[in-house]
């Protein structure tokens, strides 16, 4: 914000009255002051009320701003945590996809299942969010396209598979779903 200088005109005036008065030889003149110095005076005071109320304004939308953006800073702090440690569940989802080749019954499958349920319960707690892709229309904004494949039961711009799920943190994407979409019968 611009600051304007006050400079009162009118000092000098005043520290130049008191020695006129005490001066004989310097006759006051007794001149009223005229309409056109009273309008010039409450014009003044009209911008520097004008720009009082402006400076108030600006400083309460800057303090809403900064507790919007510090709520939102708050809000949103844990997503590049968050980003990382999915890529660690999508690897444990791997370990547990080849437990799962040992058998269900395995302990190794059972203890991996329970792990892989915790982990999804932490995120999910810290508003993470999977995004089940397949079976959905093809959305660019929660979709990344890796490829295309005909298909004769879906029709076209339908996800077939989701090849890496995807996750919004309460309403942001915070990683697209890679996915194969349907080109349609052939």
């Amino acid at each position: 914000m611009k600051k304007i200088p006050v400079t009162e005109p009118d000092e000098e005036k005043r520290d130049s009255a008191p020695k006129a008065a005490n001066d004989a030889s310097v006759p006051s003149t007794g001149v009223a002051p005229t309409e056109d110095d009273c309008e010039g005076l409450q014009a003044d005071l009209d911008r520097f009320r004008d720009l009082a109320l402006r400076s108030q304004a600006d400083f309460e939308n800057y303090k809403k701003r900064s507790a919007r953006e510090k709520e939102e800073a708050i809000k949103y702090a844990n997503s590049s945590l968050l980003e990382k440690l999915i890529a660690i569940v999508d690897n444990f989802e791997l370990g547990l996809g080849a437990a799962r080749a040992e058998g269900e019954k395995s302990p190794v499958f059972s203890g991996m299942s329970m792990v892989l349920k915790q982990l999804m319960d932490f995120l999910a707690d810290s508003g993470l969010q999977p995004i089940d892709a397949t079976g959905q229309k093809f959305d660019p904004n929660l979709h990344e396209a890796i490829a295309r494949e005909p298909s004769e039961k879906l029709p076209e711009g339908i996800v077939i598979r989701q090849t890496r799920r995807g996750y919004r943190m309460r309403d942001r994407l915070l990683r697209p779903s890679s996915v194969v979409v349907s080109s349609g019968p052939v």
